[in-house]
């Protein structure tokens, strides 16, 4: 029996979406690096939404650090996760994805199908996306 490849004409890529409101950072990233491996289906794509509401659980929002360097010496910047979190949320969460898929160009591709939102709109409605809710991830209610 020979192996089954599928052509690119014949992948249909099935679109879920992830509302982060009061999701703990890292819980939420690992379903979505897991949903976005598809051991059993490579064809995934996924939108997070409302990226800007995501929490951090005790104080790692103020201890985390977020390093960044840009290629000259002494270049070294740093900041803190609650700072990344206030101006770039979207980084924030593509960071942590990022993180937890394999190194190398397979991660780099499945990175491509991981799309961020810092508020509650996308512009993919087109796809049709089912809503994905994520059990394993803890609801912290967002302080105001």
């Amino acid at each position: 029996m020979r192996t089954f490849s599928p052509k690119a004409s014949d992948i249909q890529r099935a679109w879920h979406v992830v509302d982060a409101d009061g999701l703990v950072l890292g819980r939420m990233a690992s379903e979505v690096a897991r949903l976005l491996r598809g051991k059993h289906k490579p064809s995934r794509a996924v939108i997070v939404v409302n990226a800007s509401k995501v929490v951090l659980t005790s104080d790692k929002s103020e201890k985390r650090l977020v390093y960044r360097h840009s290629g000259y010496p002494g270049g070294l910047k740093r900041r803190t996760y609650g700072d990344l979190l206030a101006a770039k949320p979207e980084d924030a969460i593509r960071r942590s994805v990022r993180g937890m898929l394999p190194k190398g160009p397979l991660g780099r591709r499945m990175l491509k199908k991981l799309k961020v939102y810092a508020g509650p709109a996308h512009p993919h409605a087109a796809q049709q996306p089912q809503p994905l809710v994520i059990e394993h991830a803890r609801h912290i209610a967002a302080e105001s």
